[in-house]
């Protein structure tokens, strides 16, 4: 019962597919560290090498790269940037690593990050990764840049459509470290191109949640 059929959810407005082939994607932009291990496997949670994977999400003020007129306010213009954008190749056990920053908000949607992966042109899944609705707060509240915000977010997890219709599987397993925040998820996708679906985490003993990875968790 490790893997579990989801609906696949929707790309958002903001992706630009730019290859852009690197694990760091902050380009010097402010924000708690955050290091996204995603992992590819088939339905049956065998890993998939050399998938090809896409992320993209907002910065902490809620902006993202390589558009105008965007933000909650509208008025920002990052035409031309590439900030919190990346791919990366999975490895033979279908990993990805990507070191980028915690996602801020912006009006009508939750916490989030954007993702696509790709086994050749027509097999695709996009969908979003979402995160505990009381680490974003306090961060939000408490921590610059993010508290430098004087609106009030609007969307929990709770009241998110995207969210809701993604589920739990779409929720990363969050662990935290000395300097940064480790994010980890498990991404089941259909190698004939007949549907997708994402595998879901187990919980360990503690009662958390870890990644299972085959061959390494048995």
């Amino acid at each position: 019962n490790v893997c579990m059929v989801l609906p696949e959810v929707t790309e958002g407005p903001y992706y630009v597919d730019e290859r852009l082939l690197r694990a760091d994607i902050t380009e010097g932009r402010e924000g708690v560290p955050l290091r996204l291990q995603m992992q590819v496997v088939t339905a049956d949670c065998r890993p998939v090498p050399e998938a090809r994977v896409d992320i993209w999400h907002c910065d902490a003020q809620g902006n993202y790269s390589g558009y105008a007129r965007q933000g909650s306010d509208g008025t920002n213009d990052t035409s031309g940037e590439t900030f919190l954008r990346g791919t990366q190749i999975s490895d033979e056990n279908g990993l990805v690593s990507f070191d980028t920053m915690y996602p801020g908000w912006y009006r009508g949607r939750t916490t989030h990050i954007h993702y696509k992966v790709f086994l050749d042109e027509s097999t695709v899944l996009t969908s979003q990764i979402f995160f505990p609705d009381a680490l974003s707060q306090y961060l939000y509240l408490a921590v610059p840049p993010y508290n430098d915000r004087s609106a009030e977010r609007d969307t929990m997890n709770g009241n998110d459509g995207i969210a809701q219709q993604a589920g739990e599987g779409a929720f990363a397993a969050i662990r935290e470290q000395q300097a940064r925040y480790d994010a980890a998820l498990v991404v089941g996708i259909d190698p004939q191109g007949g549907g997708t679906e994402r595998a879901t985490r187990r919980p360990s003993r503690g009662g958390a949640s870890e990644v299972f990875i085959p061959g390494r968790d048995g």
